[in-house]
């Protein structure tokens, strides 16, 4: 029996695609630099920022300092740029994301959230509307562990009080968060709503999993 469900965020409650992109690519035009320049520092902090070693402000900071091209007025403009557009993603909501969460708590099954996230995400995530529905939250940010870690899957589950076999986890199948789950024992089924043909950065359908292609159909996996 289903008595929880956890989700992943970024592809499956919410997609990056239906507002502005504000990538490193939008980040380096406004500091004034190319993205070759821009991506060194980027990228190799990635794993840092993942697990709350840097901040974005902090990581802005030391690539426009290592390209002389700093001032408080294009670091402000680059935060506000990308909050924004972190900000925007929870109003381009799938039109069956609130129903479908309303549901599950209607129906007293419980709501975890699991997500690799960056500092300004996480800022967005814990304003955000979908906020109040989740029991539990763990964000790599704050749990210094990214998926697929074990370690943040089973931390999550147990504030839940389930076992995994009591578990479906619902991800789109970026950083092997289904293949994780289901070396736990979880029910991990692929979210496929917010996919599109020739999106950068999105993963793509996994025959290994079942897929649900539209938030809805989570019910029948429960059912």
């Amino acid at each position: 029996m289903i008595k929880a469900v956890i989700f992943d965020m970024y592809e499956t409650l919410i997609t990056h695609y239906k507002s502005p992109l504000y990538f490193s690519e939008e980040m380096a035009k406004d500091a004034g630099i190319s993205l070759d320049k821009f991506l060194p520092y980027w990228r190799q902090t990635e794993v840092d920022r993942w697990i709350g070693k840097l901040t974005f402000e902090d990581t802005i900071s030391t690539i426009l300092r290592q390209n002389n091209c700093y001032s408080d007025q294009v670091l402000e403009t680059i935060v506000r740029k990308r909050m924004e557009t972190k900000e925007e993603g929870f109003r381009q909501l799938h039109p069956e994301i609130i129903p479908m969460l309303t549901k599950l708590k209607e129906r007293g099954i419980k709501v975890g959230l699991i997500s690799n996230c960056f500092s300004e995400e996480v800022v967005a995530i814990r304003n955000s509307v979908l906020f109040p529905y989740f029991d539990q939250v763990y964000l790599s940010y704050e749990q210094q562990r990214i998926k697929p870690d074990h370690e943040i899957y089973k931390r999550c589950m147990k504030e839940l009080q389930v076992s995994p076999e009591e578990c479906l986890y619902i991800g789109d199948g970026g950083s092997f968060e289904l293949e994780a789950a289901t070396e736990l024992g979880m029910n991990a089924r692929q979210a496929t709503w917010y996919f599109q043909e020739g999106l950068p950065y999105q993963s793509k359908r996994n025959p290994k999993f079942q897929q649900l292609d539209c938030p809805l159909e989570v019910f029948k996996e429960i059912e």
